[in-house]
């Protein structure tokens, strides 16, 4: 079993910004996270959302140096054995159940369990569990929900992750209880498409710029 190389509060203190990432073609894996790494955002999830994620995780894992590669989209306890097994050195779901939660728990490496509401923070924190993903972030209240949420739980943090852009990132890293955002707005569709690895470092750059009220670090 892999086991982190930091500690579990160190997932959300990489970067300001976790890229998430879908792999449609899996030759396009390596060289995206290379250009992700070499822009200032070592920490790259892989979403499963496509047939060759796994294969992809594998690969960035076995070949990017210097890449903190992990699993998103991350639904049942076979995937998390998988995602784990494929090299995943996090993992991060939409939302948890007992047995997902379980299953993330036991797998050795760090996690973010997905929540939208109060509750499911409240009861992750009743686990043992105060980092997690915000998500879907903006269809789910956005900044005003976690800064709202900051006064009576403030010992729990967040990647929030779901509709968040170049231009919403920083008012959600401005905010005390978020750690990261996740987003894809460094990997547009097209410069994916063109292979134009240059201009996804070029954007990365920027976003790893980011720092509370959107200045640079």
């Amino acid at each position: 079993m892999t086991s982190s190389p930091w500690p579990s509060s160190g997932l959300l203190d990489l970067a300001p910004v976790l890229p998430v990432v879908v792999i449609e073609d899996v030759a396009d894996a390596v060289p995206l996270a290379r250009a992700l790494v070499a822009g200032g955002l070592p920490a790259i999830e892989v979403t499963l959302r496509t047939p060759v994620a796994l294969d992809a995780l594998r690969a960035i894992a076995g070949e990017v140096s210097g890449a903190v590669v992990g699993a998103g989209t991350v639904v049942t306890p076979g995937q998390v054995k998988e995602c784990v097994a494929a090299g995943a050195r996090f993992l991060v779901s939409p939302g948890w159940t007992e047995l997902l939660l379980e299953a993330m728990q036991g797998s050795g490496v760090p996690f973010l369990p997905g929540v939208s509401t109060t509750s499911e923070v409240v009861a992750l924190l009743e686990r043992g569990v105060r980092e997690m993903k915000f998500f879907p972030a903006q269809a789910s209240g956005g900044t005003a929900y976690l800064r709202a949420l900051a006064g009576p739980l403030p010992q729990a943090r967040f990647c929030p992750t779901g509709g968040i852009g170049v231009n919403s990132a920083p008012e959600y890293l401005a905010l005390p209880n978020v750690g990261c955002v996740g987003g894809s707005w460094m990997i547009p569709a097209d410069a994916v498409a063109a292979r134009d690895w240059g201009r996804i470092e070029v954007l990365a750059r920027a976003a790893a710029g980011l720092s509370a009220g959107g200045t640079c670090r």
